[in-house]
């Protein structure tokens, strides 16, 4: 996960705070500049302006970066904008974004594994001075051009124990169950989605997650028309999730905005952070992220008749 200059995860732990600051921004992808330089200086004065507010941690969307395709020459493909993205910005993203103490998900943007030339759709984080990343995990049927990533990694970042877990992976419940037991705090996800269903999809599997995990959770989708193969509609919604708990009774433990489909958008939310990391300590309570399941699949038993459920259901459905 970290780059080659980086230190070690512990090493540059974070000071805990009992409310931490989350700022979630979309990205009109019709409207983030008129040349790849703007494009660039749009996203890092969005950060640095969160940052200046108060905002311990920044998220932007998936595929934030895919938004440069139609600034770029008619052929361009997913290759060439990941080169511009981590060969030419780069070096300014870092010099601009690697501060202590403030951590960010710039988005995810192609990444071409230079020992095979595989493209991953990665997410961007600066954390603590560092950047890592992480990979999508699972891809949707147009997302062809890419492989899936393999690995998926818990860091901290203001003393909160997080994962980045992109758009589709949220749907995954496997991930969730993997996540089990490791005190996760703070789910972050960026998505990008071009229907109702799809966004549905996300912030329904994200409220699930919080519970299932006793986590906060934060979407953050991308919105806006663009003349791109990957992004060219966007939807979606902000939204924070926090868990069912007694604990949370004082808190808004959903807050979302109504389906965004264009323009520049944010939800800032304090995380409560000594709460959540409270609540994995406490047994007083039902907690589902407190407990196990070891099923094999010889112990899940289907009753026979529940074959021939479906087919009886689709004669009826045809009458």
């Amino acid at each position: 996960m970290p780059d080659s200059d980086s230190s070690t995860t512990s090493s540059n732990a974070s000071t805990p705070k009992a409310n931490v600051k989350v700022e979630a921004w979309t990205l009109d992808v019709g409207d983030a500049g008129k040349t790849v330089d703007e494009f660039a200086e749009e996203v890092m004065h969005r950060v640095e302006t969160a940052w200046a507010g108060g905002a311990d941690i920044v998220l932007l969307p998936e595929y934030l970066w895919a938004a440069l395709e139609p600034l770029l020459p008619p052929d361009t493909d997913m290759d060439d904008i990941a080169k511009v993205v981590w060969v030419d910005l780069m070096p300014r993203l870092r010099q601009r974004l690697c501060r202590k103490g403030k951590h960010a998900v710039v988005g995810t943007a192609p990444w071409s594994d230079p020992t095979n030339r595989h493209l991953y759709n990665r997410a961007i984080i600066f954390t603590d001075g560092r950047v890592l990343h992480q990979d999508k995990l699972f891809l949707t049927p147009w997302e062809h051009e890419f492989r899936a990533g393999k690995e998926l990694y818990v860091f901290e970042m203001q003393g909160l124990r997080v994962a980045v877990v992109i758009c589709l992976d949220i749907e995954v419940p496997e991930i969730s169950s993997r996540l089990r037991g490791l005190n996760i705090d703070l789910l972050l996800v960026p998505s990008a989605t071009e229907t109702i269903y799809g966004s549905e999809r996300v912030t329904r599997c994200a409220s699930a997650r919080a519970i299932e995990l006793g986590c906060a959770v934060v979407v953050c989708p991308l919105v806006g028309k663009c003349d791109s193969s990957m992004v060219n509609i966007n939807l979606g919604k902000i939204a924070l999730y926090l868990p069912a708990q007694k604990s949370f009774e004082a808190y808004d433990r959903t807050e979302d905005t109504r389906v965004v489909r264009q323009g520049w958008h944010v939800l800032r939310a304090d995380v409560p952070a000594a709460v959540i990391q409270e609540t994995h300590r406490r047994r007083q309570e039902t907690n589902p992220s407190q407990l196990s399941v070891n099923l094999s699949p010889d112990e899940i038993k289907i009753d026979p008749s529940a074959r021939e459920a479906p087919r009886k259901i689709v004669r009826r459905e045809r009458m």
